[in-house]
Formats: structure tokens, C-alpha cells, sequence
């Protein structure tokens, strides 16, 4: 299908929790701060821009805005300039911006992302981490001429992480934070061996040499040496909770700050080592290093960030999925986690369906083609959710602890069938919006690039038939009455076999096809009658060959009589579903395997019931 256009408004709203316990008033959030060298000024980031306020607090004011992302402000040793991070020419370079006359200088030319670590104390270096040229994301340490240049390896261990490092106050020495993923998942908040760090020293003056300083097992980040460089100090989340902690040069360490929930992120040390400042809860926090007390920033912005409130998008790839609808003139469309719908025609606009922050899946039509079903992560469980456009209005149709996936509308479009947490079967009636359970069966979540179903309606929306795993993980279809629910359920398929994708009923319910086979041999489709079935002998076909038919002779048409105009047939509306019949007794022996030779993963039965349409 030939790619379509979407275009759609972009919302930004950014909603934060206050660093006090107390609850406040949503705010921006604030983070990657950085103390001045006077220690008179916090430049940190909110939206995407970096602000300037007082130390003490107040009104913050837009240092830099651009479309976009600005991270990691730093001022240099002499308070004149400001180097930071930005992806407005890639994965994120460093840039350098004097404070006098504001020109802006790139300095790094990568095509992955340079993480700013520190400037060095003579202001002549930029020290950065990048993963360019290590192996499976992880960091070497490197640093650069502030004012640009060929950036130069200082500790670059092959197979090791070594990131966000620190030059000593004489420069002979590299703090930096070694092992661990916590370069790319600082965020993460609770113990995971993955995450467990150390605070290594490198000797730079002569033969290099590394002293692991911290003993480890926790997640040990952000070193920042003391102005005498006699201690370090850094964030540990040792005691359960990310806290500021400080060792000497021997390894003798203690803890300053004493937090209990929250996380502290990015610390950042004045020249003079006497605060700290860091990101807690989203907002700004700073820390008397000498008397161990910690107090939030009071901050408010005055400004506007340069991110536009709406833009247009197109885009003609990268969808996540796609539904037309049944009517052949509608296509509903996924992309970047948003639902979108439009002409399958035309192309052009589409609408947007929904706006949120978080990610919708699973997006079915109607089958009446004026409503469409998906699901979303919204809040603690992932819900299922209808769009009428008709009215154009949305409505939360389920609830619960659970996941629900795989949103199904019956044929008459009076009710969805749907899986929660993989092994529910449920059903919910859209007039009342309650939902029941169906069946207990193990059904797989759906699989990247693959094409599943593993459930399906009956033609008159009273049975679903479904996979299920029984004993040794044999995997075979069962039927179950809507209406009786699971004490319904009859069995359908006895076969020895563990793979299927997909299940098809026959457009006049009276047979169920599936796809079915061994781990290591092709599959083959399956047909189960589900009514007695007196199949046609090759005996009696040939015989029916000798039956001649009487052709009727048509009159001769009159020439002289006047052409009918012609005239169209009135619409007939479509005949209702015979009600599907199940006999179990003897089912067992009404399955045949269709004569395919080849490895089918789908199938699928045209509305006529004439053809079988498979993926092989």
C-alpha cells in the first residue's frame, strides 16, 4: 500500500512534581543544574531550554532557546562562557556560547551523542564521554579544546564504561564513574546489579594508572572534586535512596545528604566546593557540603520556550500499524504512538484521534466503519478505548489491574472481545460497558513483524474460538459460547502439535480453519467440521459428470421493440448470519488436513467461502 501523508498538531505540556513531600501546584521541570563560578547563578534546563535564576531562587529567565534540546549547561572556570549540549545538528554535540556577546561555537563534530562531563580548571578543555567507538553503548572519556578542535582520547578501556568524569583541581588526576549502565540509565530508581558502579581514579601525569576508589555494589555516579582536590564527592544510592556522599583519596567515605524517597540526579559542585547543587523530584535542589543541609530552590520561569505549541507533521513511513476499515474508504493509522485516520483513497490530512503522552496500540474498525477500538497505557494498566465519529467522542470501555490487548468487534459490532494479561478472555458489551469473562487460555501477545489471531468470532456473534496450551504445551483450538462463558467451552482440536498464528471460521460457521505443526517441520492447515459433514467422493463426482442438463432455448429478441433503459437493482441489505451450530460428539474425527504443500503461518477464508487465502 502506497505510503500516506499525516499531518497533526503537536501539544507540549510538561507537569512536575515539587521537590518538597508537600504537595504543590503542577510545575515545569527543572533539571541539569549548574552553579556559577561565583556561585552567584544556576543555569539548568526546563523544557528543552536553559534558564538562568539566582542562587538563592526567584524568577528564572531563557538563557538559550532553540527548537532543540539543550542539556547539560556548564560555566567555564572564569564565569565568561557556557558549554553545553544540543541536538539541533544530530544525536547531541557540544556547544560552546560566550555569556558577554553570546556567539555560539560548535566544538564536537559526532555522529553520536557527547555527553559534557566538566570543564578542566584552567579552562582549556572540554572533558566529555561518547560510546562512538566502543562497543554495545559503551563510553570511552575524551577531551577537547574549548574552543574546538580534534578531541583526544584520556581513558578509552575497551569492553569498559567509563563516563561522567571529573579533572582534579591540578589537573594530574580523572575522577569518573567506571562499569554499570548508569550512563544511559541513571534514571532508574531501585538496586539492579546491571546498574552497580564504581568511582576510579586515573593518574594523567606520566605512566597512567587506575585505582578503583569506591567499593562498589551500588550505583556510584557524578564524581566532583573538592576545591583542594583532597576529597571527592558523589551520588551513591548505596542506602536504598540516591544520596551525596564523600570519600578522601584513601577510600574513606560518609554519607551527607540523607533522602529516604526521591531520586538526586546530576550534582554539580561550585569552584570553591562549598554547595552543590542537583535535580531532585524534578526540581532544583542545593547542598551545604560543610553543614550537610539540603533546602529546594524556589523557582519560577519567565519566559516562553522556543518549542512551537502546534506544528505540522508529515510522514509517509514509519507507521507502528495500519487498519483499513471494512468499508474500504477508511485507514486508521499508528505512528509515534498516535492514532490517525483518513481517506484510503486520497491520502492527504488525516485526523488525529488522540493526543497523549502515552502509547496507543492495537487499533481496530467497526464494522461499520464509524468507530475505531485500540488500546492505551494511560495511568497503572493498559485500557481499551472507542472513538465515535460520529459524535466524536472517546470512552474508556474497560478497567481493571489488568493489560488489555488484541480488541476484536464482533460481527454485528454490539460487543469486543479482547485479552487481559495474556490469559483472559473477555468480552465486553459496548450498550453497558461490562465485561466478563470468557475463557482461561494462555494467548501469546502479539509478536513484532508477525501476523496473529489467535481468537475469532463466529459469523453470528455467539461462539469465539480461540488457541489454548493444554498438557505438554499441545496447542489446539476450542470453541466457547459467549453468552454460557467458560463452562461453555468445547474442544475442538486433539492434535500433538505446539505451532499456530492464526484461526478462520468459514463464512457459514459450519468449519474452523487453522494453521498447525511441529517445531521443526512445516505447518499444514487444519479444517475441523463442526457439524456432521457427508464430504463429496471422487466416486461421485465423476459420476455427476454424466449427467446431462437440459438447456433451455431463449426466444429470439425483438429487434423493433424499444431498448429498456437500465435500470438499477434496488439494495438489498445484507442477510443475517445463520446461527452457528456446534456437535461436539465425534468432532474428534471431523479434522483433515488440507493437501498444502507448504510452511503456512495464516490463514484466512474469503467472504464467499469459496477460497483459503494463507501467508506461506
Amino acid at each position: 500500500m502506497q505510503a500516506r501523508f499525516v499531518t497533526f498538531f503537536l501539544a507540549v505540556a510538561i507537569a512536575v512534581s515539587a521537590f518538597p513531600a508537600a504537595p504543590l501546584p503542577p510545575q515545569p521541570s527543572m533539571y541539569d543544574p549548574a552553579l556559577s563560578p561565583d556561585g552567584s547563578q544556576i543555569a539548568f534546563v526546563s523544557g528543552g531550554d536553559i534558564w538562568t535564576v539566582a542562587a538563592s531562587g526567584g524568577q528564572a529567565r531563557l538563557l538559550v532557546s532553540h527548537p532543540a534540546t539543550e542539556s547539560r549547561p556548564l560555566y567555564s572556570p572564569d564565569g565568561k562562557s557556557l558549554a553545553f549540549v544540543s541536538t539541533r545538528t544530530g544525536n547531541g554535540d557540544i556547544y560552546v556560547m560566550s555569556l558577554t556577546t553570546g556567539q555560539l561555537a560548535r566544538v564536537t563534530w559526532d555522529d553520536g551523542f557527547n555527553q559534557l562531563d566538566n570543564w578542566s580548571a584552567d579552562g582549556k578543555w572540554l572533558y566529555f564521554s561518547s560510546n562512538t567507538a566502543d562497543i554495545s553503548g559503551m563510553n570511552d572519556i575524551y577531551r577537547v579544546s574549548a574552543g574546538g578542535g580534534t578531541p583526544m582520547a584520556v581513558s578509552a578501556d575497551r569492553y569498559v564504561n567509563e563516563y561522567f568524569s571529573a579533572p582534579s583541581p591540578d589537573g594530574s588526576t580523572l575522577a569518573f564513574s567506571g562499569h554499570g549502565i548508569g550512563s544511559s540509565q541513571w534514571w532508574r530508581h531501585g538496586h539492579s546489579h546491571i546498574d552497580e558502579s564504581e568511582i576510579w581514579l586515573l593518574t594523567m601525569n606520566g605512566t597512567p594508572k587506575y585505582r578503583k576508589l569506591t567499593a562498589g555494589g551500588a550505583k556510584e555516579l557524578w564524581p566532583m572534586w573538592s576545591a583542594d582536590g583532597s576529597q571527592l564527592f558523589y551520588m551513591s544510592d548505596g542506602d536504598g535512596s540516591e544520596n551525596i556522599r564523600t570519600t578522601t583519596l584513601d577510600g574513606k567515605s560518609s554519607q551527607i545528604t540523607h533522602f529516604k524517597s526521591g531520586r538526586l540526579l546530576w550534582p554539580s559542585i561550585s569552584a570553591d566546593g562549598r554547595r552543590i547543587v542537583f535535580e531532585r523530584d524534578f526540581g532544583i535542589g542545593i547542598l551545604d557540603t560543610t553543614s550537610g543541609t539540603a533546602r529546594t530552590v524556589p523557582i519560577t520561569l519567565l519566559g516562553a520556550p522556543a518549542t512551537p505549541e502546534e506544528a505540522y507533521r508529515k510522514y509517509s513511513r514509519d507507521f507502528d500499524e495500519l487498519a483499513l476499515a471494512p468499508d474500504g474508504k477508511k485507514v486508521a493509522i499508528i505512528v509515534h504512538g498516535e492514532v490517525f485516520a483518513g481517506s484510503a483513497k486520497d491520502g492527504g490530512e488525516a485526523a488525529r484521534v488522540t493526543s497523549t503522552p502515552e502509547r496507543e496500540y492495537h487499533v481496530r474498525w467497526s464494522p461499520d466503519s464509524r468507530k475505531l477500538v485500540y488500546g492505551s497505557s494511560r495511568g497503572d494498566a493498559a485500557h481499551l478505548y472507542l472513538y465515535d465519529f460520529t459524535s466524536g467522542r472517546e470512552k474508556q470501555i474497560t478497567n481493571g489491574n489488568g493489560a488489555d490487548l488484541r480488541p476484536q468487534f464482533s460481527p454485528d459490532g454490539k460487543s469486543i472481545a479482547f485479552v487481559r494479561d495474556g490469559h483472559e478472555l473477555r468480552v465486553v458489551d459496548l450498550a453497558s460497558n461490562n465485561d466478563s469473562l470468557v475463557a482461561t487460555a494462555d494467548i501469546d501477545d502479539p509478536r513484532p513483524f508477525e501476523s496473529t489471531r489467535p481468537f475469532v468470532w463466529s459469523p453470528d456473534s455467539r461462539w469465539i474460538a480461540f488457541m489454548n496450551n493444554g498438557a505438554r504445551l499441545f496447542r489446539n483450538a476450542s470453541v466457547v459460547n459467549v453468552a454460557g462463558g467458560p463452562s461453555t467451552v468445547v474442544p475442538v482440536s486433539f492434535l500433538g502439535n505446539i505451532a499456530n498464528d492464526t484461526l478462520a471460521w468459514s463464512p457459514d460457521g459450519s468449519a474452523l480453519f487453522f494453521d498447525t505443526g511441529q517445531r521443526t517441520e512445516p505447518d499444514s492447515v487444519a479444517r475441523v467440521w463442526l457439524v456432521p459433514h457427508t464430504p463429496s467422493f471422487r466416486e461421485t463426482q465423476f459420476r455427476d459428470l454424466f449427467h446431462e442438463e437440459t438447456l433451455k432455448s431463449l426466444p429470439p429478441a425483438d429487434k423493433s421493440a424499444p431498448e429498456k433503459s437500465e435500470t438499477k437493482a434496488p439494495a438489498v441489505a445484507p442477510e443475517k448470519s445463520k446461527p452457528v451450530e456446534i456437535v461436539a460428539e465425534n468432532i474428534r474425527k471431523r479434522l483433515d488436513l488440507l493437501p498444502i504443500d507448504l510452511d503456512v503461518q495464516y490463514v484466512t477464508v474469503s467472504p464467499d467461502g469459496k477460497l483459503l487465502l494463507m501467508i506461506a
